[in-house]
Protein backbone atom coordinates (compact mmCIF):
# COMPACT_ATOMS: atom_id res chain seq x y z
CA UNK A 1 0.00 0.00 0.00
CA UNK A 2 1.76 3.15 -1.32
CA UNK A 3 1.63 5.90 1.42
CA UNK A 4 1.27 9.69 0.58
CA UNK A 5 4.07 11.56 1.39
CA UNK A 6 3.54 15.04 1.36
CA UNK A 7 5.83 17.88 0.78
CA UNK A 8 6.31 18.82 4.93
CA UNK A 9 7.54 15.12 5.46
CA UNK A 10 9.79 14.72 2.25
CA UNK A 11 11.53 18.61 3.49
CA UNK A 12 11.95 16.99 7.40
CA UNK A 13 13.11 13.93 5.90
CA UNK A 14 15.70 15.43 4.14
CA UNK A 15 16.53 17.37 6.73
CA UNK A 16 16.69 14.42 9.01
CA UNK A 17 19.20 13.00 6.29
CA UNK A 18 21.39 16.46 6.22
CA UNK A 19 21.24 16.75 10.04
CA UNK A 20 22.11 13.28 10.62
CA UNK A 21 19.52 12.17 12.64
CA UNK A 22 18.67 9.09 12.47
CA UNK A 23 15.66 8.69 14.80
CA UNK A 24 12.39 10.28 13.35
CA UNK A 25 11.22 11.48 17.51
CA UNK A 26 14.15 13.90 17.10
CA UNK A 27 12.82 16.05 14.38
CA UNK A 28 11.04 19.26 15.60
CA UNK A 29 10.14 20.16 11.96
CA UNK A 30 11.06 23.27 10.11
CA UNK A 31 11.08 26.83 10.72
CA UNK A 32 8.01 27.64 8.09
CA UNK A 33 9.90 30.78 7.27
CA UNK A 34 12.72 28.58 5.77
CA UNK A 35 10.60 26.55 4.19
CA UNK A 36 8.50 29.38 2.15
CA UNK A 37 12.07 31.48 1.90
CA UNK A 38 12.95 28.09 0.07
CA UNK A 39 10.00 28.23 -2.32
CA UNK A 40 10.04 31.51 -2.91
CA UNK A 41 13.89 31.47 -4.12
CA UNK A 42 12.90 28.84 -6.97
CA UNK A 43 9.70 30.82 -7.51
CA UNK A 44 11.78 34.34 -8.10
CA UNK A 45 14.62 32.37 -9.89
CA UNK A 46 11.85 31.32 -12.40
CA UNK A 47 9.94 34.47 -12.86
CA UNK A 48 13.24 36.81 -12.98
CA UNK A 49 14.56 34.50 -15.78
CA UNK A 50 11.56 34.01 -17.70
CA UNK A 51 11.20 38.28 -17.44
CA UNK A 52 14.85 38.60 -18.53
CA UNK A 53 15.72 36.15 -21.15
CA UNK A 54 12.58 35.26 -22.39
CA UNK A 55 10.19 38.47 -22.51
CA UNK A 56 12.72 41.10 -22.19
CA UNK A 57 14.28 39.44 -25.62
CA UNK A 58 10.86 39.13 -27.40
CA UNK A 59 8.80 42.26 -29.12
CA UNK A 60 7.37 43.90 -31.99
CA UNK A 61 9.79 42.96 -34.38
CA UNK A 62 7.11 42.16 -37.37
CA UNK A 63 3.69 40.78 -37.59
CA UNK A 64 5.05 36.94 -37.65
CA UNK A 65 7.15 37.62 -34.22
CA UNK A 66 6.61 35.72 -30.87
CA UNK A 67 5.86 38.53 -28.18
CA UNK A 68 4.29 38.57 -25.14
CA UNK A 69 1.01 40.25 -24.72
CA UNK A 70 -2.07 39.97 -22.63
CA UNK A 71 -4.68 38.04 -24.49
CA UNK A 72 -1.91 35.79 -25.63
CA UNK A 73 -3.97 32.68 -26.18
CA UNK A 74 -5.90 34.90 -28.47
CA UNK A 75 -3.07 35.09 -30.77
CA UNK A 76 -1.32 32.35 -33.42
CA UNK A 77 2.23 34.24 -32.15
CA UNK A 78 1.72 35.24 -27.99
CA UNK A 79 3.21 34.25 -25.10
CA UNK A 80 1.89 34.65 -21.55
CA UNK A 81 3.02 38.12 -19.56
CA UNK A 82 5.32 37.02 -16.42
CA UNK A 83 2.49 37.46 -13.67
CA UNK A 84 0.55 35.13 -16.56
CA UNK A 85 3.10 32.48 -16.43
CA UNK A 86 3.60 32.66 -12.24
CA UNK A 87 -0.39 31.89 -12.55
CA UNK A 88 0.28 29.05 -15.13
CA UNK A 89 3.03 27.72 -12.63
CA UNK A 90 0.59 27.89 -9.59
CA UNK A 91 -2.23 25.82 -11.34
CA UNK A 92 -0.01 23.42 -12.49
CA UNK A 93 1.34 22.78 -8.43
CA UNK A 94 -1.76 22.71 -7.43
CA UNK A 95 -2.56 19.64 -9.38
CA UNK A 96 -0.26 18.01 -7.62
CA UNK A 97 -0.40 19.51 -3.65
CA UNK A 98 -2.20 20.94 -1.41
CA UNK A 99 0.96 21.52 0.90
CA UNK A 100 1.46 25.23 -0.17
CA UNK A 101 -0.43 27.89 -1.95
CA UNK A 102 0.92 30.65 -3.78
CA UNK A 103 0.03 34.03 -5.74
CA UNK A 104 0.99 37.11 -7.03
CA UNK A 105 -0.72 39.99 -5.59
CA UNK A 106 -0.43 43.40 -5.10
CA UNK A 107 -2.38 46.75 -3.42
CA UNK A 108 -2.39 48.32 -7.06
CA UNK A 109 -3.71 45.16 -9.10
CA UNK A 110 -4.48 45.39 -12.71
CA UNK A 111 -6.16 42.73 -12.58
CA UNK A 112 -8.59 42.71 -9.68
CA UNK A 113 -8.12 39.08 -8.93
CA UNK A 114 -4.32 40.65 -8.06
CA UNK A 115 -5.85 41.77 -4.75
CA UNK A 116 -5.54 40.85 -1.54
CA UNK A 117 -8.24 39.05 -0.11
CA UNK A 118 -7.40 38.66 3.52
CA UNK A 119 -5.96 41.10 5.87
CA UNK A 120 -3.05 39.67 6.49
CA UNK A 121 -2.09 39.32 3.01
CA UNK A 122 -3.03 43.39 2.79
CA UNK A 123 -0.67 43.86 5.24
CA UNK A 124 1.84 41.70 4.27
CA UNK A 125 2.16 43.58 0.72
CA UNK A 126 1.86 46.99 2.23
CA UNK A 127 5.32 46.26 4.41
CA UNK A 128 6.88 44.72 1.75
CA UNK A 129 6.81 47.69 -0.21
CA UNK A 130 7.42 49.91 1.91
CA UNK A 131 10.04 47.87 3.84
CA UNK A 132 12.67 47.25 0.85
CA UNK A 133 14.39 44.14 1.41
CA UNK A 134 12.21 42.59 4.14
CA UNK A 135 9.94 39.55 4.22
CA UNK A 136 6.86 39.76 6.12
CA UNK A 137 5.62 36.59 7.78
CA UNK A 138 2.46 36.04 9.96
CA UNK A 139 -0.21 33.44 10.92
CA UNK A 140 -3.98 33.29 10.41
CA UNK A 141 -6.97 31.23 10.63
CA UNK A 142 -8.75 30.78 7.28
CA UNK A 143 -11.87 28.52 7.55
CA UNK A 144 -10.63 26.82 11.19
CA UNK A 145 -7.38 25.80 10.02
CA UNK A 146 -4.31 28.20 11.00
CA UNK A 147 -1.59 28.79 8.48
CA UNK A 148 1.55 30.20 7.95
CA UNK A 149 1.49 33.35 5.52
CA UNK A 150 4.69 34.63 3.98
CA UNK A 151 4.51 37.91 1.76
CA UNK A 152 8.34 38.51 -0.16
CA UNK A 153 8.04 41.57 -2.73
CA UNK A 154 7.85 41.41 -6.43
CA UNK A 155 10.08 44.07 -7.82
CA UNK A 156 10.29 45.78 -11.16
CA UNK A 157 13.40 43.66 -12.43
CA UNK A 158 13.37 44.79 -16.40
CA UNK A 159 11.72 48.10 -18.39
CA UNK A 160 9.41 46.27 -20.15
CA UNK A 161 7.32 45.40 -16.38
CA UNK A 162 7.59 49.21 -15.79
CA UNK A 163 6.36 49.80 -19.22
CA UNK A 164 3.27 47.56 -18.89
CA UNK A 165 2.21 48.18 -15.84
CA UNK A 166 2.60 52.17 -16.47
CA UNK A 167 0.98 52.23 -19.82
CA UNK A 168 -2.00 49.42 -18.84
CA UNK A 169 -5.56 50.89 -19.39
CA UNK A 170 -6.89 49.31 -16.04
CA UNK A 171 -3.55 50.23 -14.09
CA UNK A 172 -4.32 52.04 -10.73
CA UNK A 173 -0.68 53.10 -10.43
CA UNK A 174 1.06 54.47 -13.10
CA UNK A 175 4.47 55.96 -12.06
CA UNK A 176 6.59 52.84 -11.38
CA UNK A 177 10.30 52.77 -12.00
CA UNK A 178 13.25 50.26 -12.13
CA UNK A 179 13.69 48.60 -8.87
CA UNK A 180 10.25 49.73 -7.59
CA UNK A 181 7.90 47.21 -5.54
CA UNK A 182 4.78 46.54 -7.78
CA UNK A 183 2.94 44.05 -5.08
CA UNK A 184 4.39 40.84 -3.64
CA UNK A 185 4.63 36.88 -3.85
CA UNK A 186 1.76 35.26 -0.80
CA UNK A 187 2.88 31.36 0.06
CA UNK A 188 0.43 30.23 2.53
CA UNK A 189 1.64 26.53 4.32
CA UNK A 190 -1.09 25.00 6.73
CA UNK A 191 0.38 24.73 10.27
CA UNK A 192 -0.59 21.46 11.84
CA UNK A 193 -1.67 18.12 10.32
Amino acid sequence: MLKKVTLATAIAATALAITGCQEEEKAVGIDPSKHTDALFAVMNADRTNYTKYIVGRLGPKGADAVMPVEHWKDVDNGVPLPAQMFRLGYESVSEVTDDFTYSLQSIWPINSQNAPRTDMEKEGLEYVATNLGKNFYGTETLGGKDYFTAVYADVASVKACVSCHNGHKDSPKTDFKLGDVMGGVVIRVPLGE
